[in-house]
C-alpha cells in the first residue's frame, strides 16, 4: 500500500508539472509548433546535460548500443513527435480538446497493460476505465465546437493531431515502462535526463527548418520564448519526467495509464486560470468522472 500511495504521489506530481506543456503554445502563441519544440528539446538536453555531467563516467559504461537505439526511439517518439503534434493540436483546437482527447491514453495504456500482464482482472479495471472515458466524451463534442470558433475554423485538424499525439505517447508510455523495468542498474532519474541528453541532440536537427518558419520578432518576443522554452524543460521534461519514471517503476503498466489523467485534470486548470473563467458544466462533469476514474484504478490494484 505505501508503494502504491508514493506511485500516485509521484504520478500527480508529473501530472501537475505536465500540465504546463499545454500552456507552452499559448502563451508563445506567435512562435509555430516546430520553433517551440526546438527550443524545449534544445534547452532539455542543455539543462539534462549540465545535470548528468558530474555522474557521465558512472552511468554511460552501464549503456550498450542497444541502449542509445532505445533512447533515440523513445526521445524522437515521446518527445519531439509527441510535442510538435500537441503544439499543432493546441493551436488549432484549443487546450481543452486537446487536453480531453489525451485523456483516451490511460483506457490504450491499461489495456495494453491487461494484455501483457492480464492483472488486476479486467472486470475490475472496467469500471475505472469506462468512467475516464466518460469523462473525456463529456466535453470533446463541445469543446469541437468553441474550438470552431477560437482557432481559426481548424478544429478537424486539431482533432487528427491531438489523436496523433496520443499514439505517439502511449507507444512511449509503454516502451519506456519496459526499459525501465529491464534496466534495474539505471535510476529513473538518470533515466529521464539520458533522454534529454539524446533528445536535445535530436533536436538539433529542427533549428534550420524552424529558424525558416520565422516571421519579425522583436527582442521582447525571443525573451519571451526563451522563458517559456527553459521553463518547460526544466520543470516539466527533467522533473516531470523523473517523477513519471519513478512512479513507473512503483506502479504496474495497467494503473501507470490511469496516472496521465492527472496531467489531463491540471491542464484543464490551468487553461480556466489562464482565460479567468470558470468551468462549464460538461467540463465539471469531465473533472469529476475523471477524480473517480483515478480513485477507483487506486482501488482495484489495491486489491
Amino acid at each position: 500500500m505505501q508503494q502504491l500511495t508514493r506511485g500516485v504521489a509521484c504520478g500527480m506530481a508529473a501530472g501537475a508539472l505536465w500540465g504546463t506543456v499545454f500552456m507552452a503554445p499559448l502563451w508563445a502563441s506567435d512562435f509555430t509548433p516546430l520553433q517551440l519544440s526546438a527550443g524545449r528539446y534544445l534547452a532539455y538536453g542543455v539543462v539534462a546535460a549540465g545535470l548528468l555531467l558530474p555522474r557521465w563516467r558512472s552511468v554511460v559504461p552501464g549503456l550498450g548500443w542497444r541502449e542509445w537505439l532505445v533512447l533515440a526511439w523513445l526521445s524522437l517518439l515521446g518527445n519531439i513527435l509527441y510535442y510538435l503534434l500537441l503544439a499543432s493540436a493546441v493551436q488549432r483546437g484549443g487546450v481543452a480538446m486537446t487536453s480531453l482527447m489525451i485523456g483516451f491514453m490511460p483506457v490504450a495504456i491499461a489495456l495494453i497493460g491487461y494484455y501483457r500482464q492480464r492483472k488486476p482482472p479486467l472486470f475490475r479495471l472496467l469500471p475505472s476505465l469506462l468512467l475516464g472515458l466518460a469523462g473525456v466524451l463529456c466535453i470533446v463534442w463541445p469543446s469541437l465546437h468553441s474550438a470552431r470558433q477560437a482557432a481559426g475554423n481548424h478544429p478537424l485538424t486539431g482533432l487528427l493531431c491531438a489523436v496523433g499525439a496520443l499514439v505517439s505517447w502511449t507507444w512511449f508510455a509503454v516502451s519506456n515502462s519496459h526499459s525501465l523495468s529491464r534496466l534495474q542498474h539505471i535510476s529513473a532519474g538518470d533515466w529521464s535526463l539520458l533522454l534529454g541528453v539524446v533528445t536535445g541532440i535530436e533536436s538539433l536537427l529542427l533549428i534550420v527548418p524552424s529558424l525558416q518558419d520565422s516571421t519579425a520578432h522583436g527582442a521582447s518576443d525571443w525573451l519571451r520564448f526563451a522563458a517559456v522554452s527553459a521553463g518547460i524543460a526544466l520543470f516539466a521534461s527533467v522533473i516531470g519526467n523523473a517523477f513519471w519514471n519513478r512512479m513507473s517503476r512503483l506502479l504496474p503498466l495497467t494503473m501507470t495509464g490511469q496516472m496521465i489523467l492527472f496531467e489531463t485534470l491540471f491542464a484543464l486548470l490551468y487553461s480556466f486560470l489562464w482565460a479567468w473563467r470558470g468551468p462549464t458544466l460538461w467540463e465539471t462533469l469531465a473533472a469529476f468522472l475523471l477524480m473517480i476514474s483515478v480513485l477507483l484504478s487506486v482501488s482495484s490494484h489495491r486489491h
